[in-house]
């Protein structure tokens, strides 16, 4: 057991290197190649911080284990707020957030938190049509985000254009590094893909063989996939330490936590819920 448990936090922790030093950063580093602006540039670090649950998730689900898969979103979720939460505290930008925008947006991540734990209690009803609608309700919620950020935090995005117009010597994009930083998240979802299979094996072999509980194994999954958030959370922030600044890298950050929340829950959840049903 003690092998299968050593093997488990191996595995783990190689999605969450892999992800951190390869893909967000790759991502990051494309993003700001092609000049995108906070908002974008958070909801491409949502996507990819979001990649170790998805690979977690398929892979629970594939082996039967449904509980571990819900327990993994739930406690991603929650810990993702709890981290996004601490690096405003660190980081002195909780005043930033009495900014409207911002917390219309906090409200819709605790919908994200509080959503998972009635799939929870719906979990031996879970079908294809409530698959169909996490995924309606990603679109709805997506559109929502949009709409708020619009609203209350479009003055922010034309400052960034102002002030790329008044600089002197503006970088253009380079096609070249572009095509390397692809190379490097393509490579980054190859290595995923194999390392996940081998943590499906894992996870089968502590439910079944040691007889360890989904709850367990769920929450250990949440508590590991959460580590990028956590990285890009701060570095979103510390990118911006300008004062006037900050508001831009609390919009990065509030759009990284909830892109990745909206995903966790309303995709990877109904990817998870559609492999269930196929493999039993």
């Amino acid at each position: 057991m003690l092998i299968e448990i050593g093997r488990f936090f191996i595995y783990s922790i190689l999605i969450v290197v892999i992800s951190k030093y390869m893909l967000v950063k790759a991502l990051r580093k494309l993003a700001e190649n092609l000049k995108l602006k906070p908002r974008t540039i958070g909801n491409i670090a949502g996507f990819a911080t979001s990649i170790p649950e998805l690979l977690t998730v398929t892979v629970s689900s594939f082996k039967g284990l449904m509980g571990t898969s819900l327990y993994n979103i739930i406690s991603s979720n929650v810990i993702n707020f709890i981290q996004y939460s601490v690096s405003l505290i660190i980081n002195k930008n909780y005043k930033v957030i009495k900014n409207k925008g911002i917390i219309i947006q906090n409200i819709l991540v605790m919908i994200t938190i509080i959503f998972p734990i009635i799939l929870l209690k719906l979990e031996n009803t879970l079908n294809m049509v409530i698959a169909f609608l996490l995924i309606v309700m990603y679109v709805i919620f997506y559109w929502i985000s949009k709409k708020i950020h619009e609203r209350y935090l479009s003055d922010e995005d034309v400052k960034i254009e102002e002030r790329e117009k008044k600089q002197e010597e503006k970088e253009k994009y380079d096609n070249k590094q572009s095509f390397i930083y692809v190379g490097y998240i393509l490579m980054a979802g190859i290595l995923l893909y194999f390392i996940g299979d081998a943590l499906g094996s894992v996870l089968e072999n502590l439910s079944k063989s040691f007889e360890m509980a989904e709850w367990i194994l769920g929450i250990l999954l949440g508590m590991i996939t959460s580590v990028p958030e956590l990285v890009t959370f701060f570095e979103a922030q510390n990118h911006y330490k300008k004062e006037e600044d900050k508001l831009l890298g609390v919009i990065e950050a509030t759009n990284n936590l909830l892109t990745s929340n909206m995903l966790n829950l309303f995709i990877i959840q109904a990817i998870g819920i559609i492999i269930y049903i196929i493999a039993i």
